[in-house]
């Protein structure tokens, strides 16, 4: 078994020395005060942590947890109250998503809604879809944990819901990416109406025609700004 330890001890020692107070200030404030920060970029953080893992490893080819382990050191690096490791958490899960499978997913929907903002959110929805799309090769009907996250009483999961296909291209469920966003539609938060246009601008890529027919058949139900994000593309 893992001993966390090892691997939390060197991480949090490698970004703490990477700490800059002065770029701290304009950080915490772009989050809007909400959250402290050390001061790191994420060039110099993502270098922190590769020389930490390094260490660790101590001549290991690389991280040998299972996936409740690696899920138990993201939760004590969401503990530590700068939010680079929480950066640090999401990097490691991202990393490793091939180690996950959908039992990891209560878990990482339970970071989603611990101190959330997009920042932690969208990085989180990245490897929630990482796991499902995996998954769907050997069960067609994964996504349907994500259709309960969509009716979630949590903002953030019904945006990591809505997020999930995000470059999924070909393999994106095209009738499950529009439900989703008429499901959405009426809600006036920001951050839910943004991922509507973004998901969809992100569909686009591979749909255009699919996405212009959607927006012109639903404009009276998708607020302006869910419209101008998914049009962004769209000559």
């Amino acid at each position: 078994m893992l001993n966390l330890a090892t691997w939390l001890m060197p991480i949090e020692a490698a970004l703490r020395a990477q700490a800059d107070a002065q770029q701290a200030v304009p950080m915490k404030a772009y989050m809007l005060g909400q959250f402290e920060f050390l001061g790191i970029r994420a060039g110099p953080r993502r270098e922190a942590l590769k020389q930490a893992l390094k260490q660790a490893l101590k001549g290991l080819p690389q991280f040998t947890g299972t996936a409740d382990e690696l899920l138990a050191l993201a939760r004590a690096l969401w503990r530590l109250p700068e939010r680079e490791f929480r950066y640090a958490a999401i990097d490691l899960l991202a990393k490793h998503h091939k180690r996950l499978d959908v039992n990891a997913l209560p878990s990482i929907l339970q970071l989603v809604q611990t101190d959330p903002w997009w920042d932690t959110v969208d990085g989180l929805a990245g490897v929630v879809g990482d796991v499902l799309l995996r998954a769907k090769s050997s069960q067609p009907d994964v996504q349907r944990q994500m259709d309960a996250c969509l009716v979630h009483t949590h903002l953030w999961v019904r945006r990591v819901a809505m997020l999930h296909q995000l470059g999924w291209r070909e393999q994106t469920d095209q009738h499950r990416l529009f439900r989703y966003a008429l499901t959405l539609a009426p809600e006036t938060d920001f951050f839910i109406r943004k991922a509507i246009g973004w998901a969809l601008r992100d569909h686009a890529r591979t749909q255009p025609e699919a996405v212009r027919a959607f927006l012109a058949r639903h404009a009276g139900q998708l607020s302006g700004l869910s419209r101008r994000e998914a049009g962004k593309h769209l000559a």
